[in-house]
């Protein structure tokens, strides 16, 4: 019995390039990788497409399971993923997501790179993996002998699921099992033991917390050795096909990035090998936790970017009170307030991805930059998510609230990266400790900065009123969280009035810098040009 006529819905957002981005591609040139574009829009194109997207959302409602015996009650310690995971995983794979740069020595492989994991954004779950693998490479290489066997499959573009030894496999993935029960973030209180063993090898007893995609190849692991806290490298399969007593005790039921496993391991004396001297466990591994930080950045920018053009496309359709809703002058205030904190995400994750490149090619300038830039970064984009995520969801009202519209997966996701890899205190701290320690940091910062300098009146004071913060060492600590807020805020302004659209940059200093901000989105002054910021968020799609 025909009831009602269905009209004034929005139609699906498919058949869209992720990659129609301008702030993306802006930076993709700016930052030495224009050569990517093409492949860069290919995968856009992909990630934007109805089946990519249907992908997303089954890997996420269909998450992994494990089974820990066969029904011969073997120890087996398997995970089983719904198939559409491994279409995602070996679609990143293939683009090299997980390793490209290294072996790629084009300038601007890192920023290649970035671009491409932005783009590929049908689930965040699966990026997990493919993060650390992209990570664990310049950890590896402090043993070269360890490097020139697994390297070039890590390396791999190859998606070879499945538990074999991983030297007879064609492609590898790499995790990371840090974190202990009683020391989180504190590493250094791991109780994980290490033993050597005649042959040169490590056998590990102990349990990890928090060790996420247990189903990857190999793991860089912490344990104390005889020598201090020590990096290993653990094989889920030794060399003769069997099974390394690695055991996974559970899978963590996570709020969000539910398409992913995380878990809890304990090792049986575990075979492993060391990687970096004895006692050097957190500088062995502190190339992958910037690079797995960058990621944290490119993430959050990318969640941001998402949400923004969800929320775009919505208002775009939409009626309401006899207007569309993108034609209401509130609603045109909150969209162009969401796509001004997205811009400048994006601006700088672009930034420190081309910072990244530049160091890995001996730039000390950027090596400098990068250690001070990539923390306040990680602090702020991270933290801006979840309130971004919120908006995003109500500018849908009560469609947002419902899974069907993919905002709720989002909102759930966007607090993870804030978390991971260092919360907000620990990455406001590593930013005291990188001012106090390193003194070049905060000049290579004042000299990017200092490139717009006299270009806009609310910048320039913003920058003396940062410079008065830091001249003042009292109560430092304490006020670490709004000192890496406002160095977070003049560096997006300055790369925004040097490198943004002349509408955001004014609107970001305008509601960043000069305080003419309220407490939530929607409060941008009068006088910003709404209309070219709107256009720059609003999909196109075929």
């Amino acid at each position: 019995m025909i009831t009602h006529e269905v009209f004034n819905q929005v139609p699906s957002l498919v058949g869209y390039d992720a990659a129609d981005d301008a702030a993306l591609l802006d930076g993709l040139h700016r930052e030495g990788a224009g050569w990517a574009a093409a492949e860069v829009h290919e995968l856009g194109r992909l990630g934007g497409s109805e089946q990519a997207i249907e992908w997303g959302r089954l890997a996420n409602e269909h998450p992994p399971a494990l089974r820990t015996h066969d029904r011969y009650g073997h120890r087996i310690d398997e995970v089983e993923f719904h198939p559409h995971w491994h279409d995602l995983m070996r679609t990143a794979v293939s683009h090299g997501l997980h390793a490209a740069p290294w072996t790629d020595d084009r300038v601007g492989a890192h920023v290649a790179r970035a671009a491409k994991f932005y783009t590929w954004r049908p689930d965040a779950g699966h990026g997990c993996p493919i993060s650390m693998t992209y990570a664990s490479v310049p950890a590896l290489r402090h043993n070269p002998d360890l490097a020139s066997q697994y390297e070039p499959l890590l390396t791999s573009t190859v998606y070879d699921f499945g538990l074999r030894a991983p030297l007879s496999k064609q492609g590898l993935l790499a995790g990371m099992s840090m974190t202990e029960k009683q020391g989180g973030s504190d590493v250094r209180a791991n109780t994980t033991v290490a033993r050597p063993e005649p042959d040169g090898s490590y056998r590990l007893v102990g349990h990890k917390w928090f060790t996420s995609a247990p189903m990857c190849d190999v793991f860089l692991t912490l344990a104390q050795a005889p020598g201090g806290l020590t990096c290993f490298l653990v094989p889920r399969v030794l060399p003769d096909g069997t099974r390394n007593p690695m055991r996974l005790m559970r899978l963590k039921d996570k709020l969000g990035n539910r398409s992913n496993a995380s878990s809890e391991v304990e090792y049986e004396d575990a075979v492993a090998w060391r990687v970096g001297d004895e006692g050097r466990g957190v500088r062995t591994i502190i190339d992958m936790v910037n690079l797995t930080r960058l990621d944290c950045v490119i993430g959050a920018a990318a969640g941001m970017r998402q949400e923004l053009i969800m929320a775009a496309h919505h208002v775009t359709h939409r009626q309401a009170f006899g207007r569309y809703l993108v034609d209401q002058p509130l609603m045109r205030n909150v969209l162009a307030d969401l796509a001004v904190e997205s811009e400048a995400a994006t601006v700088l994750m672009m930034r420190l991805a081309g910072a990244t490149d530049r160091s890995a090619r001996g730039d000390a300038g950027e090596t400098a930059f990068k250690r001070l830039a990539l923390a306040v970064g990680k602090y702020w984009v991270c933290k801006r998510w979840p309130g971004h995520a919120a908006e995003a969801l109500e500018c849908l009202g009560g469609n947002g609230y419902v899974e069907e519209s993919g905002m709720p997966r989002l909102y759930r996701e966007s607090p993870l990266n804030g978390i991971w890899e260092g919360s907000g205190n620990v990455a406001a701290l590593d930013v005291l400790r990188a001012l106090v320690r390193e003194p070049q940091v905060m000049e290579a910062f004042r000299a990017e900065v200092a490139a717009a300098a006299g270009a806009d009146p609310r910048l320039d004071a913003a920058v003396r009123a940062l410079q008065a913060d830091l001249s003042d060492p009292g109560d430092l600590e304490l006020r670490a969280r709004r000192v890496v807020e406002r160095l977070a805020l003049v560096l997006q302004g300055s790369l925004l009035v040097r490198h943004g659209h002349p509408a955001v940059a004014d609107a970001f200093c305008a509601s960043r810098l000069a305080g003419d901000h309220g407490q939530s989105y929607g409060t941008l002054p009068t006088g910003v040009d709404f209309a070219a910021i709107i256009a720059r968020a609003t999909p196109k799609v075929s």
